[in-house]
């Protein structure tokens, strides 16, 4: 037998075919279904590309192959499907020799990488959960690199919605974590930022671009405009300026320092999401490229413009004026930070963090200032910043409501994208230190604010006596017995004696980071669990496993044990494509059903 008589195998008869209208044969790896229909052969893959049902048993009438199962629709002659919800099933070459229908033994398609690129793009511009699945599994299978399936949802999103939303936030804290997880896990992690990013986009108004100026003014005076055209809501001026200065090759840090500036024209806006959308537009260009600023960046201004500040709340004006206080503050804080010798060898952060979660403004204001003198630079206050907004979470108190959750969330991952934007600004402010002044200031008083949510605090385990030593030793267990808690409602502050169980024993902290990742992503999280998994893991790379870098995560997990289990049926839609894409045959179950 020759070459090419291996890589066919004898299917039947013509005659036989002719009769019996349709012939299956055992391929390389799956059955192949040859079809006779008005004069014409066909062999496909037997399995329907949906969900894997038999497809001899479906019906053939003029041209069109229809699933007995779901009733998904192919062109005989392509494989294409005619519901985007399906698949195409791929098609074999077919030769009659001798009145013998002879079949290729393999089959599939052309490009896969090309073609689930495709599928991928079909599954968003529908919002098909299904296909985005298999999509990202067939790109995946076909070794396309994660980051270019990451820059493929991005840009989707960024044309195919008026403005940066949750999906896009979403997608760029999941490939964060991707360096993180095994490979099953990443899977799951970019099936669920692309299914955001569709859904985000479902039935929502495509961007309309808009030009950069045709002048390259400096970089002040680009600055000085964002903040006035974000004061004055006037969003396609502040986008052409942004847009002027991507065109004029501003760096990303003075970039980072223009929309920081612009940004804080209103306090805490909208509670803090404005500012953690820039740093994760910011944070997603790192992951697919800088050369898509010029399409990432400007999906920021909508919100940045129409944000709702703090101001406009009585909560930050009586009894304390804290808008005011943050107005003075900032300028004298701005001052300290220019007089000093260099911001050298100051490390005081933790005592700086407990004393930010004080309930007297003024005092916290004086610590601020007091840091600074000491020679505490920016980055050092924001992250004094983050790991006080990561305590309020970590002793948040069970007699809150469930709601209540929200509002600590709120501080901790403002405070996180602070204290990120403040690390990648470093040096290249324009106007001296008075944007990273006013961005601290809001992030102090709103994390002053947010004290009654300790009242009284929840204890962090370890602490008064808590030993933890009625917990397992063995990490594999003590990770196991985390996800069991996961598995089941109000067990809070049993999540967090195990991950601080897990922590003081030295165990690894990357491998109980990919335990809490696959307990968030087995669920229908919502956006804030995987905006504060992210956010912890970002704090804890900075403390290492230390007491602070511990009550961090113990921080993570209680508010995610606080939000689990759900109903779980995205890991339902992740799985079965997993399963059809290995030829799993889910059918089998169904019948017996």
């Amino acid at each position: 037998m020759d070459a090419a008589d291996r890589e066919y195998v004898l299917a039947g008869s013509l005659e036989a075919l002719k009769a019996k209208g349709r012939l299956v044969v055992q391929g390389g790896h799956r059955p192949i279904l040859i079809v006779y229909d008005r004069g014409r052969i066909f062999a496909l893959d037997n399995r329907c590309p949906h969900m894997g049902f038999p497809l001899e048993r479906g019906t053939v009438e003029d041209g069109i192959l229809t699933c007995h199962w779901h009733h998904a629709r192919f062109d005989l002659e392509s494989g294409c499907t005619f519901d985007l919800w399906a698949d195409d099933v791929p098609h074999c070459a077919v030769e009659v020799r001798d009145g013998d229908i002879w079949v290729a033994t393999t089959f599939s398609h052309a490009d896969p990488a090309a073609y689930w690129h495709q599928r991928l793009a079909d599954g968003l511009a529908h919002d098909l959960a299904l296909v985005i699945a298999k999509a990202v599994q067939g790109q995946l299978a076909a070794g396309v690199p994660v980051a270019a399936i990451v820059q493929q949802v991005t840009l989707f999103g960024a044309h195919n919605r008026d403005g940066w939303g949750v999906g896009l936030t979403i997608l760029t804290a999941l490939a964060n974590l991707l360096p993180l997880l095994p490979e099953e896990d990443a899977y799951l992690a970019l099936f669920h930022g692309a299914r955001h990013v569709a859904m985000d986009c479902d039935g929502e108004a495509s961007r309309r671009e808009r030009a950069p100026l045709g002048s390259r003014p400096e970089p002040a005076a680009l600055k000085r405009w964002l903040r006035l055209w974000t004061d004055v809501r006037h969003r396609d001026a502040a986008e052409r300026t942004l847009m002027t200065a991507i065109a004029a090759g501003l760096s990303p840090a003075v970039l980072a320092e223009a929309l920081l500036s612009a940004a804080t024209e209103r306090t805490f806006a909208d509670t803090g999401h404005a500012l953690d959308f820039i740093n994760k537009a910011f944070e997603c260009l790192d992951l697919i490229g800088w050369e898509h600023a010029s399409t990432v960046l400007p999906t920021i201004v909508a919100q940045m413009v129409a944000a709702r500040g703090a101001e406009e709340s009585t909560a930050w004006r009586q009894p304390v004026d804290l808008v005011a206080l943050c107005d003075e503050s900032a300028g004298q804080m701005s001052q300290l930070f220019a007089a000093g010798h260099g911001f050298q060898g100051w490390s005081n952060h933790a005592a700086l963090a407990r004393a930010l979660l004080g309930d007297d403004p003024i005092q916290i204001v004086d610590a601020l200032k007091a840091a600074i003198r000491a020679g505490a630079a920016p980055t050092d206050l924001g992250q004094s910043l983050a790991f006080g907004a990561a305590l309020r979470v970590a002793r948040f108190g069970n007699a809150n409501e469930h709601a209540d959750w929200e509002t600590a969330h709120h501080v901790f991952t403002h405070a996180n994208a602070l204290h990120q934007m403040l690390r990648r600004i470093g040096d290249a402010g324009i106007d001296g230190y008075v944007t990273a002044a006013r961005a601290i200031m809001h992030g102090a008083m709103a994390l002053y604010l947010a004290r009654y949510l300790n009242v009284p605090p929840a204890r962090i385990p370890g602490e008064d006596k808590d030993e933890l030593d009625d917990l397992p030793v063995d990490e594999h267990t003590i990770r196991t017995a985390l996800l069991d808690a996961f598995d089941r409602q109000r067990q809070v502050d049993l999540a967090a004696r195990l991950v601080a169980r897990h922590l003081t024993l030295g165990h690894s902290p990357e491998a109980l980071i990919a335990t809490l990742a696959f307990a968030t992503l087995r669920e229908d999280a919502g956006f804030h669990a995987y905006q504060m998994l992210e956010a912890g893991t970002r704090q804890l790379s900075v403390w290492g496993n230390t007491v602070e870098g511990r009550h961090i995560i113990v921080a993570v997990a209680r508010y995610l044990a606080a939000h689990s289990p759900t109903e779980r049926k995205a890991l339902q839609t992740a799985d079965i494509a997993q399963r059809l894409m290995k030829g799993g045959e889910l059918h089998h179950g169904a019948e017996s059903a």
